[in-house]
């Protein structure tokens, strides 16, 4: 092979490597991102919500269930409902350490969060240690981390912990899943709290999990806490 013929090669194969190709079905990305617009296009947004549970609702304001009993978390921002093709994506990130689609996800989020308003710090809903050596990695940490840089929000990755090995919530109903939750969460004792603060996680089905975080924030003096999601379960 002569030697032109290895520089169009070269190229060929960089500007394979180089270009964006979508996650979902892996066609060309676009605007930067591994998305294509065919399945950008597909995006469940959660445009319409319930402000403090993110519950799709036909217009935005406050469901029936936040009435009746209103949750620790003040405010919640969910970016998409989960659904297609989102839920093709969430599992491979959340299951299978597609940290390549955390990133897209973590990207779509700060789009999503762009005239939310801005907490004094992000606080991923953290993993108990146990679960953490068996996954390998924390999703709403590598969630957290590239919102911080994208949105300009600190992020204090360590002053919330899982002190208790819980069941799975998935496995549970929802009356379980507070039971399974309850005194869960700690604040680390050196940490230095803001008055507002966002958890982040990657998916809300009852809210179990984040109003159990919140509850123990709220114990150690935030005033406000609110919960930014990637995806809401309708």
């Amino acid at each position: 092979m002569d030697a032109l013929k290895v520089d169009k090669w070269l190229a060929t194969a960089q500007r394979w490597l180089l270009t964006p190709r979508c996650l979902l079905c892996g066609e060309r990305g676009t605007n930067g991102r591994d998305l294509c617009v065919n399945c950008a296009e597909q995006l469940p947004w959660n445009r319409s919500a319930c402000r403090h549970c993110a519950i799709p609702l036909p217009e935005p304001g406050v469901c029936g269930a936040c009435l009746q009993s209103l949750p620790p978390v003040s405010r919640t921002h969910a970016a998409f409902v989960y659904g297609f093709p989102l839920d093709r994506l969430v599992p491979r990130f959340k299951f299978h350490r597609d940290l390549a689609a955390g990133r897209l996800m973590a990207e779509l989020m700060a789009q999503a969060l762009a005239q939310a308003p801005r907490p004094e710090a992000l606080i991923p809903v953290p993993l108990h240690a146990a679960r953490l050596r068996q996954r390998g990695y924390d999703q709403a940490l590598e969630l957290a981390r590239p919102l911080s840089r994208m949105l300009a929000v600190p992020l204090m990755a360590d002053a919330l912990l899982r002190t208790r090995a819980t069941a799975a919530q998935s496995e549970l109903a929802a009356a379980a899943r507070r039971r399974n939750l309850r005194g869960a969460f700690a604040v680390r004792a050196a940490a230095a709290l803001p008055a507002h603060v966002a958890l982040i996680d990657d998916v809300m089905t009852t809210g179990a999990t984040l109003h159990a975080a919140a509850k123990a924030l709220r114990r150690a003096g935030v005033a406000r806490v609110d919960a930014w999601i990637c995806a809401r379960v309708p």
